[in-house]
C-alpha cells in the first residue's frame, strides 16, 4: 500500500498517463478533426488562426459526439482549471484556453500540461490536500485538493478512453 493518498494518486495518475501515450504515438493528425457522428462537437479555426470550440451553456439533448479535437481542447481547459487550484489561484474561464491545433502541437501541449502537473503535485504535501478548491464541477464547497486530484484523475482516464476509442474506430474504417 503507498505511504500516502497522494502516492495513490500519483500512481493512478502514472497509469492512466501510460495508456494515454499508446494512442498520443499513434495520432494522426487527420484523427482529431474526424467526425464521428453527423451530431458533433468540434474545433474551428478562424483566419487568424485561432482554434474556437462548439459549446453550449448547458448540455443539449442529445449530447454531440466530440472530436478527439475536442476532447483534447477540453482536457487542455480543465486541466489548466485544475492546475490554477493547485497553485491557489482562480480556474481560468474556458475561453482563456487557446487549443494549440491538430496533431503534434496538440499532443505536444498535452504533453507539456502533464509535465505541469507533475511538478506542481510533487510540490504539495499531505497537510495541502485538505485546502478548498473553488470549482470542482459537483459545485459542492467542502470539496479539497485532495478531491480535485482524485477528480482529475477520473477526468483523465475518461477523456483518454473516449479520445483512444476515436482513433480506433478512425482507424478501423
Amino acid at each position: 500500500m503507498p505511504d500516502s493518498f497522494l502516492e495513490l494518486q500519483r500512481w493512478q495518475f502514472d497509469l492512466t498517463w501510460s495508456l494515454f501515450e499508446y494512442h498520443l504515438e499513434r495520432l494522426e493528425p487527420e484523427d482529431f478533426l474526424w467526425e464521428p457522428a453527423a451530431l458533433h462537437w468540434t474545433m474551428h479555426q478562424a483566419e487568424d488562426g485561432t482554434w474556437t470550440p462548439d459549446w453550449a451553456e448547458s448540455e443539449p439533448d442529445p449530447v454531440p459526439a466530440p472530436t478527439a479535437a475536442w476532447l483534447s481542447w477540453h482536457l487542455g481547459w480543465w486541466w489548466s482549471a485544475a492546475l490554477d487550484q493547485v497553485r491557489g489561484r482562480a480556474p481560468r474561464e474556458r475561453t482563456a484556453v487557446s487549443w494549440p491545433g491538430p496533431g503534434e502541437p496538440a499532443v505536444a501541449w498535452l504533453r507539456g500540461l502533464r509535465a505541469e502537473w507533475l511538478s506542481a503535485l510533487d510540490q504539495l504535501t499531505d497537510a495541502d490536500l485538505a485546502a478548498a478548491v473553488p470549482s470542482l464541477p459537483d459545485g459542492d464547497p467542502r470539496r479539497t485538493i485532495g478531491h480535485l486530484i482524485a477528480w482529475a484523475n477520473a477526468e483523465l482516464m475518461k477523456n483518454v478512453a473516449e479520445i483512444g476509442q476515436l482513433r480506433l474506430q478512425r482507424a478501423a474504417r
